[in-house]
């Protein structure tokens, strides 16, 4: 299973989960309750999902509570995925399998 890379990037107004995708990143602002960014970050990972399963790991070091939001996070992600690429498997709607 392929590791992709998740950070957390903080700056004055906003703190954002930032998670590669395909060549590209998707960016998630913690600070902000639009569901709507959620959304495209999420149809994002599911077209990668497409061509293979794969599993986020959080690069921060920093102590504090976004660190401590964004584990929680990526571990519920982490196995969603797992669920939704064993769909697409099971439907035959992979593009390597």
């Amino acid at each position: 299973m392929e590791t992709k890379k998740a950070t957390i990037r903080r700056e004055e107004k906003n703190t954002y989960l930032v998670l590669e995708v395909g060549e590209s990143t998707v960016q998630i602002v913690l600070t902000d309750d639009n569901p709507n960014n959620v959304k495209i970050a999420f149809n994002s990972i599911l077209k990668e999902l497409k061509s293979g399963l794969f599993e986020y790991v959080l690069e921060d070091e920093t102590p504090d509570l976004y660190n401590n939001i964004c584990v929680e996070y990526l571990k519920q992600l982490n196995s969603e995925m797992q669920s939704i690429h064993n769909e697409l498997v099971e439907y035959e709607l992979t593009e390597n399998e």
